[in-house]
């Protein structure tokens, strides 16, 4: 009978739980508020009937409900994480950082002021209560926690601005996990009665509990994540995963590491938000968030039903001075709050610490705090201790209790009228402006197909004329309305013209991850680039919008380290690696920019106009071009490498357009499921080929290089691999120094794609593609009398003393661009009066003479031809560095 009973209580609150929106949307009130109401009334109902003689026919049902297992580990370990997870998968998470600063001082540094002020006011009034300064400080701990599903249903049920629910649930989202932090320090001195302890002693313990449990969510987030990339066909398997994954960590951190399990339950929920979008597929995402959504449902409302079924138990001893103890926390309480929110917030932003929130939000904010089951299940938990004493236990009981229920009945009621009050339902004057045109361009554009519509559905043509007319006059309102609005001048249009392009950016990117164009982890970091683009362009405009797209555009910081850990230990893998995520990166986006040139003629030009449209084309190709030099830029360093990512983003999108056919043909019932399934089979066993992006060798890319330069063009592909492997790719930065003024020669360097600047005697001289330096200085013997500072990102192909001189023996072109070199630096050099340069005569007797240039007099070529530069007269060497450069043309 009992499991029978059990069972229809169970139903029933799911049935009170399904009632309770619609109770709330008819009375305007919020869900949770209904469903406190509810589970008062169903507990004192029930401790009514069984101390009653009225019937005896719900005597059973009556019993089970007052003695129903409601323990505060209940809420701790089943519920609690539940409804914590669900609201950090479903957040939006890109936006709530834009507001850290904010969220992390209402949730924590609030969370300790709110707890002293609480626990310090009680204390002041000790002699009353007989209680000692920890279990006050525990109190302000309890009070301090504001509840996630009191907090997001009521604001989500309000028409707040977004940036307004946004911050406020990020607080109480982390609230939680600082609040329940500190309470668990201080219960632990409460409870096992340490002597003299101080305050401040438990607020250093706190970093760890913060910390540790962020690296154990963290961790085991990023483990479950991979773990669910390998379940890509089993989307229920993926969901079953993450179902045990809150309560896993919350385990691990609470009773194993002895950290905090609400942080670490927050920091998964936050990972997976923040990784499942680039590495699960887009149905996949869409289901497992729909899944958290009804489990977060169920959980928000079976937590506040249970817990307000405890209410009439925690009140049942109440006197007439706990009223005033409620009183005096509900005052320090928000006293508290505002310092932090008119205070220290404001500070912050005067310091450029944090955005600006203005005084109605922190208004809003204030008022906002409400607390709920969380705070009913840690008064529960003193209450169920046999460690705390008695008082201490009552006291603990009808504060959190009468402090929730003002938050719920006073607070939650009224927080629509002080939001209404405070002007936050209503749009701004530059959204009602955009509003009306907007329905105006849109009337009009249905106006256009419509009669095409009726005509094509054959419809009687008075009817249609009617319903035309209505149709037309309500255009005709929408028009006038759009006329008579606020005039946006054209710098607001242009800001708005340029957020909606940027989010058209991001649908894009949305749209080739969902036809598998884009892998995971390039779809995620291109999202997380376009949503910092949407803000960065929403605060700052247009400016705002080239500087942060430019942004996107130079190496990451990791890009030196990388560069270096080539240069100097020759470890090659993690600059191979982040070049060719560069380059995928630029490929795919050079691709989508292209496409945003029709969504500004089909959408933006409708609504803004052709002069807003002409200027954001403008802009438009200003990022197309600066995306076109950089990926430029690239293909000089790695030749050949973006040429294998177009050809794999080309087959990618026409498998993507190969699979939409077989999809409409099936549609269209042309072809069978078998059918379609074997196509299919066919396009995933292709597509699968094309996941892993081509590998980036740069042992390989180095000897393109060589073969692109014009010095190494006559030499065979033997003598060219054997080159490359003497040379030495050097990657540099802007504002690396190459060379200083001073050093000792020791190589020589070839620019294979960049520019440096040489500096030398107070002038500056830019060297480019193809041509070399250090060479000078070497063949002299000389200290460098010139600094070589790196203009752009350069590739350079760097090669040793030795080798360059054995080199140049052999290499006419080289030899020849040497001369060249020096003549065009002023700095002319006499080739055969060099010391230590090789014999030139190993080469063949006929091969300079018919190599030489065609301005050379042939005169000359024969007998320098047979010239031995080791037994040459001083008189002829003198002859020759009268000048240098005819002679050195005919050697080569």
């Amino acid at each position: 009978m009992d499991i029978i009973v059990i069972t229809a209580i169970v139903a029933s609150l799911f049935v009170l739980i399904g009632l309770a929106e619609p109770i709330a949307a008819r009375l305007r009130l919020p869900a949770t508020v209904i469903l406190a109401i509810l589970g008062i009334s169903i507990g004192t109902g029930a401790t009514f009937l069984l101390h009653t003689d009225a019937t005896d026919a719900l005597d059973a049902v009556a019993r089970v409900i007052v003695n129903m297992p409601i323990r505060s580990n209940l809420f701790l370990y089943v519920f609690l994480p539940t409804l914590i997870f669900a609201v950090a998968l479903t957040i939006d998470l890109r936006r709530m950082l834009d507001d850290w600063v904010p969220i992390l001082v209402l949730a924590v540094v609030a969370v300790v002021v709110s707890t002293l002020a609480v626990g310090y006011a009680l204390h002041w009034i000790q002699p009353a209560l007989g209680l000692s300064l920890m279990a006050c400080l525990m109190i302000g701990a309890i009070v301090s926690t504001t509840d996630p599903s009191a907090v997001v249903s009521i604001f989500r049920s309000t028409p707040a601005p977004q940036r307004l629910a946004r911050i406020v649930e990020g607080e109480s989202l982390l609230n939680d996990a600082a609040a329940i932090a500190l309470f668990g320090l201080f219960f632990a001195y409460v409870a096992f009665g340490i002597p003299n302890p101080q305050p401040i002693d438990t607020l250093l313990l706190f970093p760890w509990l913060v910390l540790g449990g962020a690296a154990v969510g963290w961790g085991v987030a990023r483990l479950v994540m991979a773990g669910l990339a390998r379940l890509a066909d089993h989307p229920l398997g993926q969901i079953s995963v993450t179902i045990a994954l809150p309560y896993l960590v919350f385990i691990l951190a609470e009773t194993v590491l002895r950290t905090s399990g609400v942080i670490a339950v927050v920091a998964a929920g936050l990972t997976l938000n923040f990784m499942a979008p680039g590495q699960l597929s887009p149905p996949a995402v869409s289901k497992l968030r729909d899944t958290w959504d009804m489990l977060g449902y169920w959980a928000s409302g079976l937590i506040f039903v249970l817990a307000a079924l405890l209410i009439p138990q925690l009140l049942a001893n109440v006197r007439p001075f706990d009223l005033v103890m409620v009183a005096v926390t509900v005052v320090a309480a928000l006293v508290a709050r505002a310092f932090i929110l008119f205070a220290l917030m404001p500070l912050l932003t005067r310091l450029r610490l944090s955005p600006r929130v203005e005084p109605r939000y922190r208004t809003a904010i204030l008022w906002g705090g409400l607390r709920g089951a969380v705070t009913l299940a840690l008064a529960l938990a003193v209450t169920e201790s046999l460690r705390i004493p008695t008082d201490v236990k009552r006291q603990v009981g009808i504060i959190a209790t009468g402090f929730t229920l003002f938050t719920l009945i006073v607070q939650g009621t009224t927080l629509r009228l002080v939001i209404s009050w405070l002007g936050l339902d209503r749009l701004a004057k530059l959204d009602r402006a955009l509003s009306a045109q907007v329905v105006a361009v849109a009337l009009q554009t249905v106006r256009e197909t419509v009669s095409e519509t009726a005509r094509d559905l054959g419809l009687a043509r008075e009817t249609v004329r009617n319903e035309a007319k209505r149709f037309a006059e309500r255009v005709d309102r929408a028009v006038i309305l759009a006329d008579e609005a606020f005039e946006i001048p054209d710098r607001e249009r242009i800001t708005l013209g340029l957020v909606a392009l940027a989010g058209r950016e991001r649908d894009l990117i949305i749209e080739q991850f969902r036809e598998r164009i884009l892998p995971p982890r390039l779809a995620n970091r291109m999202l997380v680039d376009a949503d910092r683009l949407i803000e960065a362009t929403r605060s700052g405009g247009r400016l705002a919008y080239l500087s942060t797209a430019r942004q996107r555009l130079r190496g990451a910081r990791a890009q030196r380290m990388e560069e270096f850990l080539h240069n100097r230990l020759r470890l090659s893998a993690p600059l191979s690696n982040r070049t060719a995520e560069r380059f995928e990166r630029l490929v795919t986006l050079r691709h989508i920019l292209r496409d945003l040139h029709g969504f500004i003629d089909t959408r933006i030009r409708r609504i803004h106009g052709k002069r807003v449209g002409d200027l954001l084309h403008e802009l438009l190709e200003r990022r197309l071009e600066e995306t076109e030099k950089a990926l430029d830029g690239l293909k000089l360093q790695f030749p050949g490498y973006a040429e294998q990512l177009e050809r794999r983003l080309i087959r990618q999108i026409v498998l993507a357009q190969e699979e939409r056919e077989y999809a409409a043909l099936v549609d269209d019932g042309l072809i069978g499921p078998e059918l379609r399934a074997a196509l299919m089979s066919d396009i995933a066993e292709r597509r699968q080929k094309l996941i892993k992006r081509p590998p980036l060798d740069l042992v390989v890319q180095k000897t393109e290089l060589v073969r692109q330069f014009p010095l190494f063009a006559d030499m065979d592909e033997t003598q060219r691999k054997k080159l490359a492997g003497q040379l030495r790719t050097v990657y540099a930065g802007p504002g690396d120094v190459l060379m200083r003024k001073g050093e000792m020669p020791r190589r020589v360097w070839f620019i294979a794609s960049g520019a440096v600047e040489l500096t030398r005697a107070g002038q500056k001289q830019r060297l480019g593609r193809g041509e070399m330096f250090g060479h000078l200085a070497l063949l002299k013997r000389s200290p460098r009398r010139g600094q070589v500072v790196a203009l752009t990102h350069c590739t350079l192909l760097a090669l040793e003393e030795a080798r360059f001189m054995k080199l140049l023996s052999r290499n006419i072109p080289l030899r020849q661009e040497v001369v060249d070199s020096a003549e065009k630096r002023g700095m002319p050099l006499d080739m055969d009066a060099l010391p230590d340069l090789p014999a030139r005569h190993a080469q063949k007797p006929g091969e300079e003479a018919s190599e030489k240039p065609s301005d050379t007099s042939p005169g000359n070529a024969p007998e320098k031809a047979t010239e031995k530069p080791q037994e040459k007269p001083a008189a002829t060497a003198s002859a020759t560095r009268q000048d240098p450069q005819p002679a050195t043309q005919a050697q080569g």
